[in-house]
């Protein structure tokens, strides 16, 4: 002991309580702030024992489990029904007997049966993915063929059917044949009103509020411009087997990271070659990956660039900027972890994997590479990492759930309102909305 040192610091040290307030590390990366005490979970824990399957819940079923609709519910129902379709809701559920309900409900077992439970009364635009038929569709004067409709057609049938006519004949003529008189969109394709719109006229997915320019849009632009343009054989094969237009192939981004010569001992002396490792994407999502080996180095660039825009696919994003959590790949020796970042984290990891998340449209990236370092391996490892993320919504289907929402949980730190992350339930179970909360 000093005694130098007061006598004051000596019992200061002794009496000096524990700081309230949490340590906050060095480096602090993810945006959550830090929690200065214990907070309550904001849902209630839920027991094994309080839980049931659904073949249990399908056993257990009785008819008190039918109760009728609380006012609460009925405030909540009429805010989406008229006061005429409450009442026709009302009277056919009073029509039917709670107990023939829990006698009669059951789980589907069919080949054809949903994964998951949901409320078919209800369309979730950004879930089922339902594509909506242009209004012009339409036809409001469309009625049903007659008998004598019927006859007609069988008749030209057979007034235009040729000599060697056979089955199929038949079979083509009944796939086409149609059930009512007017429009054929309407009949083949006919426009749906219980989806809304996801934009109002005028509004796209751009910022700048410009028309979005899709592969799709790009390839009927320049339909009249391909005939003029020279392509190689290997181009026009590429455009065959893909589907691309050149203009779209133009805007993709590649680049070859790998190149060195490779020598095969033949009877005849060591053959040297040009090996090339390139990979290419649009930017938005997709990359691929190719190999070629070629006598001249410009045909093995070449060749391995064409096969990696060949062989691109769709890499999984959260937020269209990162990766939906940690992952890891294996290729040979080497051993690599990438890792899901916060907005604005960049990407740290080494050149390799840099210009790979760039094609694939990643941005907040972080990545870590063990054991052998061969640039060959960790490309190869770098992708099998990025094709080997499992979405959430994946995991949701498996288990039996309906993922709705789960932005702002699990990756971004910030609170989630209540009514974001939901799932979708029979209305046997919950006869108001159809709805459940989601319990952690």
């Amino acid at each position: 002991m000093s005694l130098t040192r007061p006598a004051r610091c000596l019992i200061c040290s002794f009496s000096r309580g524990a700081s309230a307030a949490t340590r906050v590390p060095r480096r602090q990366f993810h945006p959550s702030p830090a929690q200065l005490a214990n907070r309550k979970p904001k849902f209630p824990n839920v027991k094994a024992k309080d839980s049931m399957t659904l073949d249990e819940l399908s056993q257990n079923m009785q008819p008190h489990h039918f109760q009728p609709y609380t006012e609460e519910q009925k405030a909540g129902l009429k805010e989406e029904y008229t006061p005429e379709q409450l009442a026709a809701i009302e009277a056919g559920e009073a029509a039917i007997d709670p107990k023939d309900m829990a006698e009669q409900f059951g789980i589907r077992e069919d080949p054809f049966r949903l994964n998951y439970l949901d409320d078919l009364s209800t369309i979730e635009p950004n879930v089922d993915h339902h594509i909506r038929a242009p209004k012009s569709n339409s036809d409001y004067s469309a009625t049903f063929k007659s008998d004598e409709d019927f006859l007609d057609d069988f008749a030209r049938f057979f007034a235009e059917l040729p000599e060697d006519g056979g089955a199929s004949d038949w079979v083509r003529f009944v796939d086409n044949a149609r059930v009512t008189l007017g429009k054929e969109e309407s009949e083949r394709n006919p426009h749906s009103v219980l989806v809304p719109d996801l934009f109002a006229p005028g509004e796209t997915l751009s910022d700048d509020n410009k028309k979005i320019v899709t592969p799709f849009m790009l390839q009927k632009q320049s339909a009249a411009n391909a005939e003029n343009e020279e392509m190689t054989d290997a181009l026009k094969r590429l455009l065959q087997s893909t589907g691309y237009s050149s203009a779209f192939v133009k805007t993709l981004s590649t680049k070859a990271l790998v190149s060195h010569f490779v020598v095969n001992q033949t009877r005849l002396g060591k053959v040297r070659r040009m090996y090339c490792l390139s990979i290419a994407g649009n930017g938005d999502g997709l990359l691929g990956i190719g190999e070629a080996k070629s006598e001249e180095s410009a045909d093995a660039v070449l060749q391995s660039r064409y096969r990696a825009i060949r062989n691109m696919q769709p890499i999984p994003r959260y937020e269209n900027r990162t990766i939906f959590g940690d992952v890891e790949g294996k290729v040979g020796a080497t051993e690599l972890k990438l890792m899901t970042r916060p907005p604005g984290f960049g990407l740290r990891c080494q050149h390799l994997i840099f210009e790979m998340c760039r094609a694939a449209g990643i941005q907040d990236l972080a990545a870590r590479v063990g054991r052998s370092r061969n640039p060959m391996n960790t490309v190869k490892a770098a992708y099998e990492a990025l094709m080997g993320q499992r979405n959430p919504e994946d995991i949701a289907r498996a288990r039996g759930k309906k993922l709705v929402d789960v932005r702002k949980v699990y990756y971004s730190g910030r609170e989630l309102p209540k009514k974001s992350l939901t799932i979708r339930a029979p209305a046997a179970e919950v006869p108001a909305t159809g709805e459940k909360q989601l319990t952690a």
